[in-house]
């Protein structure tokens, strides 16, 4: 994890907006023995979160954050910039 980033407090209501988009798609990550996890909300609006188990080794991770996690996330809190993988 990057300590150097300049997280919101994790007291912030976006990160229970942010906590229970990922639950939306928490269970498609599992199905296929994977699941991801919220490190932080930056400033400028970026989510950092940590792909696990079989997320974390899937060559088609990059494709599973942008088109399911950074699309639910965007969807339920639109002025989110992006999701990055951490």
């Amino acid at each position: 994890m990057n300590t150097t980033k300049d997280y919101l407090p994790d007291t912030d209501p976006l990160y229970d907006k942010v906590i229970k988009a990922l639950e939306e798609v928490r269970p498609y990550l599992q199905a296929d023995g994977g699941d991801c996890q919220l490190v932080g909300i930056t400033k400028d609006m970026v989510v950092d979160v940590k792909l696990l188990g079989a997320c974390g080794s899937c060559p088609m991770s990059t494709l599973t954050l942008r088109a399911g996690v950074e699309q639910a996330v965007r969807k339920a809190i639109p002025e989110i910039a992006r999701v990055e993988s951490v």
